[in-house]
């Protein structure tokens, strides 16, 4: 005796819930172990194709102070040194700046203004880092010049970091420059995680008397601070790894110096400014100068996660 026709149908839905629950567990499972594989896969190429420098050079690859194709002495600390000095030029400049387009765009902004100014911010992340180059060279880099380092020289210039010529095409002009590349991405993912708090937060904090500042600070500041993480991370990689901008505004030079207003070197602009050119062996350095950056690049995400992690449980009054 069959079933009766309201529960087949029943039964039928539930086995068509269970297997789209299959599916979809199982396709995102792949998509993530797959992001993983391919992670794995890309370090195990960089690794066979740098196979010849690391064998030459050793773990003194990261701290030597020499790059020499003539003698065939390989060295990275100058470019991973560039790469974090204008990269933290980059942030210092960029969050602060950030955070206040995502305020006012998700709390401040009338409705008349917030759309387009949405999508104009939105805009400006998807222009590629060469047309940013060729604005710094034609536009920024004058400006750096004849303005803003002397200013900040006869204002600060008895610091290290300030002293030298300046000349506009330097480590301090690269960091401002991947400032303004980066201030539409953070700005973005910031401004999403504030529209992600709950209204009932600030009606809360204004209830309690706060001001319109205050409650910005306590309630949605502090609500959404792991989406502003994950928005500085996002704006730390581009940064980190940003090539055509960064080789046309900083000088090309593989030296280490204090100040911002000398010329120096990153490690993707090291690259693509000599790999055409390179013999095997300083081919195979500059492959490795790219695993560097990748190891680097994930350090970096790994002690953020680490330090903000350490800083959530600090706050909620865990050991």
């Amino acid at each position: 005796m069959g079933l009766p026709n309201g529960t087949a149908r029943s039964a039928g839905r539930r086995t068509s819930r269970a297997l789209g629950d299959t599916l979809f567990h199982i396709g995102s499972g792949t998509a993530a172990v797959g992001l993983l594989a391919l992670l794995a896969l890309i370090s195990v190429i960089l690794v066979l194709w740098a196979e010849a420098s690391i064998l030459a050079f050793g773990p003194e690859f990261l701290w030597r102070n020499l790059w020499d194709p003539r003698t065939e002495i390989f060295g990275a600390l100058p470019f991973v040194y560039g790469t974090l000095v204008t990269s933290a030029l980059a942030l210092l400049f960029g969050v602060p700046i950030s955070l206040g387009i995502a305020i006012f765009l998700s709390e401040l902004s009338p409705t008349w203004l917030r759309v387009p100014l949405t999508f104009v911010v939105e805009l400006l992340a998807a222009v590629p880092s060469v047309v940013y180059g060729l604005w710094a060279i034609f536009v920024l880099v004058p400006v750096m010049r004849r303005d803003v380092e002397p200013a900040i020289q006869g204002l600060l210039g008895w610091l290290p970091l300030f002293q030298g010529t300046p000349i506009g095409v330097d480590k301090f002009t690269a960091g401002v420059i991947l400032a303004v590349m980066i201030i539409p991405t953070i700005s973005a993912v910031s401004r999403e995680a504030f529209l992600a708090v709950p209204q009932s937060q600030r009606e809360a904090a204004l209830s309690l008397g706060a001001t319109r500042w205050e409650t910005t600070r306590t309630a949605v500041l502090t609500y959404a601070r792991s989406g502003i993480f994950g928005a500085v991370i996002l704006g730390l990689g581009r940064a980190v790894g940003e090539t055509m901008a960064v080789t046309m505004t900083i000088g090309n030079r593989n030296v280490i110096t204090t100040s911002l207003f000398d010329q120096g070197q990153t490690i993707a602009s090291w690259i693509a400014n000599n790999f055409s050119e390179a013999g095997p062996l300083e081919q195979s350095a500059l492959i490795e100068l790219g695993l560097v950056l990748l190891a680097l690049t994930l350090l970096i995400n790994v002690l953020a996660h680490l330090l903000v992690r350490r800083v959530f449980r600090v706050a909620e009054g865990r050991p």
